[in-house]
């Protein structure tokens, strides 16, 4: 015995990288397309950014570049169980995003002019009416703005569905298995991973979360990616009265009641480095995050939090994500950095990866996520948001 792992050669159409929603989502198209895939993950299938988040479904908030593909992703979500026979829970709740002053109240009624542009009806209720309708607000609510068709879905069930719906199809998912090596030998990519395992491959698909950064900067493209945790706390099941998936502008604070009675909230971030593969939540930073909000629902005083956690995820400088193709490599397609808020859109990221993979072009617009923006600005750490209206944090 050496020690040594044993190699294992395979030759597919398509490699994966990184097995969030994005990652299998894509490999169950891609096979369904008819493409032979393999996909590699360093964990477990959905155990960083696409499992540990907040869980919303949610097109309100987001930076009008993202909103086409939100509008589209929503439509996925709403035919789940036919697509990998379940819907994670999803619950069509509506997405009530809250103003605490009158600068946030003027900024919500901004963007709902804005996203009606594409498609996107918000519907904005003042002091009166958003504490009618929701009698467990805190006086410090003065209004907000509704968007009726957003929910939430519980984010640990994703991931792993569209894993399992990619294997029943015959795509081939490889958990535990970190890749270590991807470079372009002649007219195909070969990916050697830790396990052993070497997969050529026509196409290699960056859905690496935090660490897709690495592997576009093998390809000679860098970016500007920072590591971000979301900072998360779920108290005891509580008697059912939260009926909204509840953001404020800024972001500071977001919560939702589960089925079960569990009130899942969050705000700010935790600790993580992505090198050690490691996270976990601020104990600071939960305090906030508690004392935020009880001021949005007071009748929280009394409730017991029972675990906290976090995980890792990438953000880029001007919070939206890196979607197409390489500008350096033939058949790279990346899609990774999304800011914290890429849960909603995972699934119909895999049908555009499957659009690109299959011909070289998707019906959704991917021009504010190329990966030239970035050339020859890796200092880019400071650029803000093109709208400053959407949600801080996202999640």
């Amino acid at each position: 015995m050496t020690g040594h792992a044993v190699t294992e050669r395979l030759r597919v159409d398509v490699a994966i990288v990184g097995g969030g929603i994005a990652g299998c989502s894509a490999a169950l198209h891609l096979r369904r397309r008819g493409l032979s895939v393999c996909l590699m993950e360093k964990g477990a299938l959905g155990s960083q950014a696409s499992g540990v988040n907040f869980g919303g479904v949610r097109q309100q908030g987001r930076h009008f570049a993202e909103l086409p593909l939100a509008r589209r992703s929503r439509e996925v979500w709403g035919r789940l169980p036919e697509l990998i026979g379940t819907d994670c829970e999803f619950v069509p709740s509506g997405h009530l995003k809250l103003a605490r002053n009158e600068e946030d109240l003027a900024a919500l009624e901004r963007y709902a002019a804005d996203a009606a542009e594409f498609g996107l009806e918000l519907e904005m209720m003042g002091r009166k009416r958003v504490h009618d309708e929701h009698r467990w607000l805190g006086e410090n609510v003065i209004g907000g703005s509704l968007a009726a068709d957003d929910g939430h879905a519980n984010p640990r069930l994703l991931t792993p569905a569209f894993g399992r719906a990619a294997r029943a199809v015959g795509a081939d998912l490889r958990e535990f298995t970190p890749v270590v090596e991807t470079e372009r030998d002649g007219a195909r990519f070969r990916v050697r991973c830790a396990t052993g395992l070497e997969v050529s491959a026509t196409s290699l698909v960056n859905t690496a979360g935090a660490w897709g950064g690495e592997i576009a900067a093998a390809f000679d493209e860098p970016v500007p990616i920072e590591t971000i945790a979301p900072n998360m706390l779920v108290t005891e099941p509580l008697p059912s009265f939260i009926t909204r998936a509840v953001g404020v502008c800024g972001g500071d604070v977001y919560l939702r009641q589960v089925a079960r009675g569990n009130v899942v909230f969050g705000g700010g971030d935790g600790w993580a480095d992505s090198s050690l593969e490691r996270s976990r939540p601020s104990s600071e930073t939960s305090a906030r995050a508690i004392e935020r909000a009880l001021g949005l629902v007071p009748a929280l005083q009394s409730a017991l939090v029972i675990r906290s956690w976090s995980g890792i995820e990438g953000g880029m400088p001007d919070d939206i994500p890196v979607i197409g193709f390489s500008s350096t490599t033939p058949n790279l397609i990346h899609a990774f950095g999304f800011s914290g808020h890429g849960f909603q859109l995972g699934p119909v990221i895999g049908i555009i990866i499957d659009e690109l993979v299959g011909t070289g072009a998707s019906t959704s617009p991917l021009g504010a996520f190329d990966i030239g923006r970035f050339h020859g600005a890796a200092d880019l750490r400071h650029v803000s948001a093109a709208n400053p209206e959407q949600e801080g944090a996202k999640r």
